[in-house]
């Protein structure tokens, strides 16, 4: 898993495509909340893709791991001890994107300890913070980093798929694991709702195909692109894109979060794109124009591709969460994707 993560935080962070010691305020946020709201009965048990996990009372020490969970938490009102520092779209260096700084400031919390991620999970930070649950619904820790977390404290881990729980289903599972599972389906609802009114606002997102795209500059024999079971790709019909065939036939017989597609016959395989999406990090713009064979994928040469600023929030709002459906950077997610379309559709 170690592979895989870290090349994920390469991906992203070529691709844009996302916490005091042992304490912090999260404690008596979460206490707070959950006792207004009403907690579900303990002892809880979670089915996920190791097995399942019992949580014998209400956590009140939450630690996250990975992208998205810390997230889920705090929209659910309950502040983590400890959670893994961002690494992209991070604004100001801190470690924490921007929708999150103003959902905990908001709060009248703490900022929570992070810990990096450079060396992969940091197991003794997690377990200095003593948490009574650790929350890993969109993850993709293996059954070694599972039952490493295990000891510590039971451990909510993904459902099926490592990277490929949805926004949804990471509120979903990780609701669970804290006792606010109903809860945790009305802050489903009420950013389905929020995502709607939004999409309404543009006009070019319908029915244009969309296909998320990454270009090495160090080697272009292959073009990356993400497979049907990255959450990014799975948001776009949510906003009425469509996933190409080409993707869907491409992910075939691939469970992974990436493919990858020879330049020799990119641009005939993924002639039925109508939209790339593309960071601008690590020289992508230039690798596609440039390159005499990526450069004539069809969205390249009409230019129908959303270039996303590179390490930007922006980028990172691309992978959805339910603190940055509500915000200006989904807004200039969104928008950037629909200036592509509009040039895709143009004739």
């Amino acid at each position: 898993m170690r592979t895989t993560r870290s090349a994920l935080v390469a991906v992203t962070a070529a691709t844009a495509l996302v916490l005091s010691a042992c304490g912090g305020g999260g404690a008596e946020s979460g206490d707070d909340t959950s006792a207004a709201s009403g907690v579900g009965a303990f002892p809880i048990t979670v089915e996920h893709a190791f097995g399942e996990t019992v949580i014998e009372e209400k956590p009140e020490r939450v630690a996250t791991v990975a992208w998205g969970n810390h997230e889920a938490a705090l929209a659910l009102g309950v502040v983590p001890v400890i959670m893994e520092a961002a690494t992209y779209g991070d604004d100001d260096g801190n470690g924490i994107l921007p929708w999150v700084e103003d959902e905990i400031e908001e709060m009248g919390a703490e900022m929570p300890d992070t810990y990096d991620f450079t060396d992969g999970i940091d197991f003794e930070a997690i377990a200095a913070s003593e948490p009574d649950v650790i929350l890993a619904g969109y993850s993709g820790i293996t059954q070694e980093e599972y039952d490493t977390l295990s000891q510590i404290a039971p451990v909510v881990a993904y459902p099926e798929t490592p990277w490929g729980t949805t926004w949804q289903e990471t509120i979903a599972q990780d609701a669970k694991g804290l006792g606010l599972e109903k809860e945790g389906q009305a802050l489903i609802e009420e950013n389905e709702a929020i995502l709607e009114e939004k999409v309404g606002d543009y006009e070019h997102l319908a029915g244009t195909s969309a296909m998320w795209a990454y270009a090495d500059s160090q080697d272009t024999s292959t073009l990356g692109f993400f497979t049907v079971h990255d959450p990014r790709v799975q948001f776009l019909p949510e906003i009425g894109m469509e996933i190409p065939e080409a993707v869907t036939k491409a992910s075939e017989g691939n469970e992974q979060f990436m493919g990858s597609e020879s330049s020799e016959t990119a641009a005939d395989t993924f002639a039925d794109v109508d939209v790339l999406i593309v960071a601008e990090d690590n020289d992508q713009k230039a690798t596609l124009q440039d390159d005499p064979l990526l450069g004539k994928l069809p969205a390249v040469e009409r230019d129908s591709v959303a270039w996303l600023p590179e390490n930007a929030p922006e980028a990172a709002a691309s992978n959805p969460s339910p603190l940055n459906i509500d915000t200006e950077y989904m807004d200039a997610y969104l928008e950037l994707l629909d200036g592509a379309a509009a040039k895709a559709t143009q004739d």
